[in-house]
């Protein structure tokens, strides 16, 4: 395929965190993917050394093998962090959205910095009877379409990049067919009553979560 037909994206896992092993783990990234550059390369959590990493992927993108730098995971506050005390800020952050974690606050303080949000797990990884959860059942019937259709049309029309991942064809053509239809203003204040107001799948902020990184990070 033409490069303009592939967007190139990977993550910097936390083992691999700092200037130098960021370097090195760039390079084996484009060993594995048997390509010169990368579209878009993340810090994957909010955790360790990610000022040293950062300034290892800000020199890569001035060499120009990485088109635009970015993170996952990180709140507005650790966002301010990076933009304030770095030269380049991020072009993207990666967070956890979907209708019971709908980061509205989250999305505000990016839009106001030019940081693009993009969505992990857009179907909640189908916690809370996500597919057939009532309000979200009766949405789909009505225009018609499905659940995980009416949930992308709503992140797209929040202007969230979204990647659903599947391996179904199936599932993978009806994700693309969600550009037929628009959700009307009260749609969207139908599904905002879902938020829990918390994260659903990984809390970040969590001290539990990053002792269990960390135990990760020591088996490897």
């Amino acid at each position: 395929m033409a490069g303009e037909e592939i967007f190139l994206t990977t993550k910097l896992w936390v083992q691999d965190y700092g200037y130098e092993s960021t370097q090195q783990a760039f390079y084996r990234s484009l060993e594995r993917l048997q390509t010169d550059y990368l579209d878009l390369y993340l810090i994957h959590q909010p955790y360790f050394d990610i000022h040293g990493s950062w300034w290892a992927m800000e020199d890569l993108y001035r060499e120009g093998v990485i088109k635009a730098i970015g993170v996952s995971n990180f709140s507005s506050a650790q966002l301010a962090d990076l933009i304030t005390f770095n030269r380049i800020a991020p072009r993207v952050n990666q967070v956890e959205t979907h209708p019971f974690c709908q980061q509205w606050r989250a999305a505000d303080f990016m839009q106001q910095h030019h940081i693009a949000i993009e969505d992990w797990a857009p179907f909640a990884e189908g916690k809370n009877d996500f597919f057939t959860q009532p309000l979200l059942a009766t949405l789909a019937e009505r225009y018609p379409k499905s659940v995980a259709q009416i949930i992308l049309r709503w992140l797209l029309q929040r202007n969230v990049v979204v990647i659903p991942k599947s391996v179904n064809p199936q599932r993978i053509a009806e994700n693309f067919t969600v550009f037929d239809f628009s959700l009307t203003e009260q749609d969207m204040a139908t599904i905002a009553t879902l938020e829990l107001g918390k994260p659903l799948i990984a809390n970040h902020a969590d001290p539990e979560r990053i002792a269990f990184i960390v135990t990760r990070c020591s088996a490897t």
